[in-house]
């Protein structure tokens, strides 16, 4: 896109850069660490953040080299990093803003809670799989009632049965009515006892229709107990083990925890059977452990008055969302949108602007500052100048900074910066299908936020990269491909052309076939360039070069000048520039890729340059030649631009190659478009097409050898004799004969032994009525 756009003359800037990834950066810092032995905990956290980016400055280039090597067109001199003094600035100022307007809030909710890292993650970040585990069913006393009164659950995960507040049946279930309004007895909790409720969220059909409610690990639960004013209990530590909440059970593991209490159910001959089950188990994304539903104190971003702006831009056509499919699942996770946690407990990224005062309550005395002296001047001024503060340990979501990058990368929040003014907002978007929610809609709430405008007009999903068999690429399964190990085998401009082949918003399966078929396609475009070169006047011909660079073919009068191939082949061409001009406007690049790759192939190289020999080496007519070799260049140098975006690298060698290059390709202007076709020579290039393949067709038939001079007869309509008596100079035998065929005219063909690439001549004397196989 940003090649295409900048030879149709836009200025076009491409911002590279790449943020801090919070967790992901963490924990393999970590784990590095703990290969040499040493755990973070054992350090200051100025010592580990200093680790990281010890980590970072060795790694950290790694993507930015494939970036590079994949040949984007990117402003090195603008590179950025979220974690950039100036990106920094742009993030507590956004914080400051939004909890001055009252969007940012803090407060103890249920979140999704690593106990690997200890740390909240995103819903989005949690990815949900089948895993086989049990049913447990137990039995809950009811109080007051004999041995006989119980009710039956069943729940995955009996660990917590600790945190129980309630037991819940559907109000219609007639099994369970007797007991709505009296008081269970939660198992192995010493007699602890709980009201047992009607509502209608239970499913009577699932389990045994009673659902035990334990808010403090089940977001389910949770809304239940917020929306009925039930209490909330916690039974987890941070690190996955049972609290003291849990009695005997404290301090185990949560896992080891269920194993035992399952047997100690049992021995109380409370366990009425265990059942296996398929289990839709969370796991962390990032370290793929177990997520806990955990009750904690975070910070959180109000979300519904910014996606309320973010859902209008969308149906007010301010922003397109390509393709338009995504549009519905833009528009739903909007409307169903939930505060946005942003707290992480992590010691890599952007510090919580937000500073406490030793010796207060955190909830009741807090100070929100852009910088600390900001903070510590504030704290002064309320508090005396003997008061001391201190900041939030947490860091920000990774995605909050990621959120600001159209404009902050821009110079944001100083609007006087010249980038800002002149490159925001800026026109396209384009990432992967799968950061839609997570980057896309953010972005889009952000920048209408702080800046009054949508970030960009459009965004473009591309798929994702899978293996051949479309799998997923992972460590795991050994399937990740290095762009770089492609890049030595294929060349990068094969493999930018595989990728561009493929459909906007749907995966593409990446295999050797493809790879080793576009390598074909940049060999098959290197040698027809090798094949101009070596036929065309020496570059120190001055003259000849004014001659060959001047014919732009642009005008009726110079098309109808052409013989019929080159009349066909620029026609051809500017049909070609027209379509990707129109492919490339409607971000159709897969569609792009393949026209220009079927006419440079199908028409250009097969056809057009096989009939150039002809001409080229054994005209005696200066002008014909001098005509192909003009077309050929004229032909090939739009090509190469068409090609351009796509594989930069072979076209701008081959485009240096040409002498009298006053400028870059990557500079050039993009071809005109609605230049002048003629559409008949087309039809009767066809004609002339079907002619050739009907004689290769009988060749390969009767398995003829290439080398091998033949004769044959071949019927040919008089659209097609049209072309053949006046331009290969073949000459009707007889009016007679050409009538008693009823239009159609039997020729014998031979060809000359001289070169393979002499026109066919007309034999001798042809019998009338015969036809004569090979």
């Amino acid at each position: 896109m940003v090649r295409y756009f900048r030879m149709k003359g836009r200025p076009a800037l491409w911002i590279p850069g790449t943020d801090h990834a919070g967790i992901a950066t963490q924990l393999v810092v970590e784990k590095m660490l703990a290969a040499e032995g040493v755990k973070r905990t054992d350090m200051t956290r100025e010592e580990f953040t200093k680790k990281v980016w010890e980590w970072k400055e060795k790694y950290g280039g790694t993507i930015t080299n494939q970036i590079k090597r994949l040949g984007a067109s990117c402003d090195w001199s603008r590179e950025r990093f979220t974690l950039d003094e100036q990106l920094s600035r742009a993030v507590a100022e956004a914080f400051v803003r939004l909890h001055d307007k009252g969007l940012i809030y803090q407060g103890s909710y249920l979140v999704n809670w690593s106990p690997n890292l200890q740390t909240a993650v995103s819903d989005l970040e949690v990815e949900y799989s089948e895993e086989p585990g049990n049913l447990y069913f137990i039995k809950y006393r009811v109080a007051g009632g004999t041995r006989d009164d119980f009710m039956t659950i069943a729940t995955t995960r009996p660990e917590t049965i600790f945190g129980d507040v309630a037991i819940a049946v559907n109000p219609e279930d007639k099994r369970y009515a007797q007991y709505v309004g009296k008081l269970a007895i939660v198992p192995l909790t010493c007699g602890r006892h709980v009201p047992i409720i009607a509502d209608r969220y239970v499913d009577p059909e699932f389990g045994t229709g009673v659902l035990k409610i334990s808010p403090g690990h089940d977001h389910n639960d949770y809304h239940i107990a917020r929306k009925l004013g039930l209490p909330i209990l916690n039974v987890m530590n941070k690190d996955g083990t049972l609290n003291d909440v849990a009695g005997i059970y404290s301090g185990m593991d949560r896992f080891e925890a269920r194993e035992k209490l399952w047997s100690d159910l049992v021995e109380t001959n409370l366990a009425v059977k265990k059942e296996p089950y398929t289990l839709r188990v969370p796991r962390s994304q990032r370290g793929g452990e177990v997520i806990e539903p955990l009750i904690s104190k975070q910070w959180f971003v109000t979300m519904e008055p910014l996606a309320e702006k973010a859902l209008h831009a969308v149906e007010k056509g301010q922003l397109t969302i390509l393709p338009e499919r995504f549009e519905k699942i833009y528009n739903h996770w909007l409307t169903n949108i939930k505060d946005w946690c942003i707290s992480r407990q992590l010691w890599w990224g952007h510090r919580i602007p937000v500073w406490y005062i030793v010796g207060k309550k955190c909830e009741e005395d807090y100070i929100v500052a852009r910088t600390e002296e900001e903070a510590i001047a504030e704290a002064h001024e309320k508090y005396g100048k003997s008061v001391e503060i201190y900041q939030d340990p947490d860091v920000l979501d990774t995605w909050f900074s990621s959120a600001l990058w159209p404009f902050s990368t821009l110079g944001w929040p100083d609007l006087s910066k010249e980038d800002y003014k002149h490159f925001y907002p800026s026109t396209v978007l384009e990432t992967g299908h799968d950061i839609l929610f997570f980057w896309v809609a953010r972005m889009v709430m952000m920048g209408i936020e702080f800046t009054g405008s949508v970030p960009f007009s459009y965004v473009y999903l591309h798929g994702l990269i899978r293996d051949a068999e479309g799998r997923k690429m992972s460590k795991t399964l050994g399937n990740v491909i290095d762009p770089l190990d492609t890049i030595k085998e294929y060349g990068t401009d094969a493999l930018r052309f595989t990728l561009s082949l493929g459909t906007a918003g749907q995966d593409l399966n990446l295999s050797t076939e493809r790879l080793t078929s576009n390598k074909a396609f940049t060999n098959k475009l290197w040698n027809a360039g090798k094949f101009l070169l070596q036929n065309l006047p020496d570059k120190n011909d001055v003259s000849a070069w004014d001659v060959l660079l001047s014919n732009k073919f642009d005008s009726e009068a110079s098309l109808q000048k052409l013989p019929l191939p080159e009349c066909w082949v620029v026609t051809g061409l500017h049909e070609l520039i027209d379509k990707v001009s129109r492919s490339y406007d409607k971000f159709f690049f897969g569609d792009a890729a393949r026209e220009i790759y079927d006419y440079f192939w199908g028409d250009f190289a097969d056809w057009y340059i096989e009939a150039s020999k002809t001409r080229l080496y054994h005209s005696s007519d200066k002008i014909a030649a001098a005509t192909a070799q003009s077309v050929l260049v004229y032909v090939f140098e739009n090509i190469l631009k068409l090609l351009h975006p796509f594989m930069p690298f072979v076209t701008e060698e081959l485009w240096q190659a040409f002498p009298y290059r006053k400028q870059a390709l990557m500079v050039t202007p993009w071809p005109t478009t609605d230049l002048p076709k003629d559409l008949r020579s087309i039809k009767r290039f066809q004609n002339l097409q079907s002619l050739i393949r009907g004689i290769r067709n009988v060749r390969a038939e009767y398995s003829v050898e290439p080398a091998k001079r033949i004769s044959a007869s071949v019927v040919a309509t008089a659209d097609v004799l049209e072309y053949v008596s006046v331009s290969v100079q073949i000459h009707f035998v007889s009016d007679t004969f050409f009538l008693e065929c009823a239009g159609e005219l039997r020729i014998l063909y031979k060809r000359e032994e001289e070169k393979p690439y002499k026109r066919w001549h007309l034999a001798e004397q042809v019998p009338q009525g015969s036809y004569t196989q090979p």
